[in-house]
């Protein structure tokens, strides 16, 4: 964060729902991507922007997933369809790019894989937590920019988290080809890979694109799917009898996608860009003795042009 920017803040407390940060806004006409879009947080914020008018689509690596949910908001205000899209596939992103139509307003990057526990590769010769989480989504804010242009004034929502703050970005060995091969690294590195990435898209700027990062907060979602009992107790996630344990800070789903649908649509952030948001405000520098905050790693426009570069490289 600029020290001389002053930070945004929002009416909103941290365990608001996505319903009520935009309460109010009528998103007719507007047109949505939400990748993951078919269970967890991703879900909840297709739903409420969809009942809010906005015409969106679920891109998802289960299709059938995503059009069980368009279905079940056949009666929404707004349209929902649903596409096929695995971003460890840049073959699939690609697809999907050449299938889109016409404008669009927001592209929320929501899809992700969290601590796989052992080392895989895509077709692309990526580390998957990073193809997933970055690589595809890059590709995709790239491949539909056109689009993104054309709509005037849109949006990049990308979900990233709080455990960015841990891995800066590894230049010299992101695929974890030399170095020992560890879930939560990287894991850690691909979520800063996409504050960086909302960071880089300053350049689309003048182009009416603005571009922001948030942490949702824990939420206990299908994104735990690959955290096996023994790591979940040992994080206090739950008990000895495999019951989620009751924390403060934990959130619903409702409350989880509430900063997603706040940078997507509250017109509190129109034309703020390239800044990272957790507790539905925008969040302050990391710093010893602070909960939560943004990693200067995350924040450092070399480091954010930099992977710029690198994700091009890969897309050829």
């Amino acid at each position: 964060m600029n020290s001389e920017q002053t930070r945004l803040t929002t009416p909103f407390h941290s365990h608001a729902t996505a319903a009520e940060v935009i309460e109010g806004v009528d998103l007719s006409g507007r047109r949505v991507v939400v990748t993951g879009g078919a269970s967890g947080i991703g879900a909840e914020t297709v739903r409420v922007l969809a009942g809010a008018g906005a015409e969106v689509t679920i891109a998802a690596r289960d299709p059938a997933a995503a059009a069980r949910i368009a279905a079940s908001l056949a009666g929404a205000p707004g349209a929902v369809r649903s596409a096929a899209l695995d971003l460890a596939d840049l073959s699939s992103v690609a697809a999907f790019v050449r299938e889109w139509r016409g404008p669009l307003d927001v592209l929320v990057a929501n899809a992700g894989v969290m601590a796989l526990p052992v080392r895989q590769i895509t077709a692309q010769g990526w580390e998957m937590q990073l193809a997933t989480n970055y690589l595809g989504h890059f590709a995709l804010a790239v491949g539909l920019y056109g689009s993104l242009r054309a709509a005037g004034r849109a949006r990049i929502v990308v979900v990233s988290s709080g455990a960015h703050r841990e891995t800066p970005f590894d230049f010299d060995d992101p695929q974890f080809e030399r170095r020992p091969y560890h879930p939560w690294t990287a894991y850690g590195q691909s979520k800063t890979a996409d504050v960086l990435l909302a960071v880089g898209a300053r350049r689309w700027a003048a182009d009416g694109i603005t571009a922001n990062a948030l942490n949702p907060g824990w939420i206990s979602t299908n994104l735990q799917r690959h955290l096996d009992e023994a790591t979940m107790r040992e994080m206090g996630a739950i008990d000895e009898n495999g019951e989620i344990v009751p924390r403060p800070y934990l959130k619903t789903v409702a409350q989880g996608a509430a900063a997603s649908v706040l940078l997507a649509a509250s017109p509190l952030v129109e034309g703020v860009t390239g800044r990272y948001f957790e507790d539905n405000q925008e969040a302050p520098p990391a710093a010893p003795g602070i909960a939560g905050g943004v990693a200067a790693h995350a924040f450092d426009r070399d480091a954010a042009d930099r992977l710029w570069d690198y994700g091009s490289a890969a897309l050829g």
